[in-house]
């Protein structure tokens, strides 16, 4: 039976947390809470949760640290292919470095650049999205821990 109940359980995860990303930025009309990333980023919290790349500080810190070198490519240094390509070596090299390693936000300063955000981005939608992905994830998980492991 769990082979059927957990995808669906982390299917129904990610519905969730997608949902209530977009329902609080269509809410709080000057809030950008939804990036394409955390469609990434939910398959590893919800689907992996036990994976070393899904864990809080590496979907916290890996989406900022990259995020970061987005906007500061944006600001100070440029958007040229070449840009482009550097500064998401420099997001890989950066979370290999800081043990903070999660693939999805390797998509950061490709998406970051490309756009022209600006320092904002790095609170909403980056840190205010994936502190709620990630609360949402344990939530889930101590559903999935108390009634599905039962089951």
């Amino acid at each position: 039976m769990n082979k059927f109940v957990l995808p669906l359980i982390a299917g129904l995860g990610a519905s969730v947390t997608i949902g209530l990303l977009l329902y609080f930025e269509a809410t709080f009309s000057n809030a950008t809470l939804i990036m394409a990333p955390f469609g990434a980023t939910a398959v590893l919290v919800f689907g992996l949760p036990k994976s070393p790349l899904a864990q809080p500080k590496n979907v916290i810190l890996g989406h900022l640290i990259t995020a970061f070198i987005g906007v500061f490519f944006v600001q100070f240094i440029g958007v040229s292919h070449i840009d482009l390509a550097i500064a998401t070596g420099l997001g890989v090299s950066a979370m290999l470095l800081t043990k903070t390693t999660h693939p999805p936000a390797g998509a950061n300063p490709l998406l970051i650049m490309m756009a022209g955000q600006s320092w904002l981005f790095l609170v909403t939608p980056v840190l205010i999205g994936t502190v709620i992905i990630v609360l949402m994830g344990k939530i889930m998980q101590m559903f999935q821990d108390r009634f599905v492991v039962k089951c």
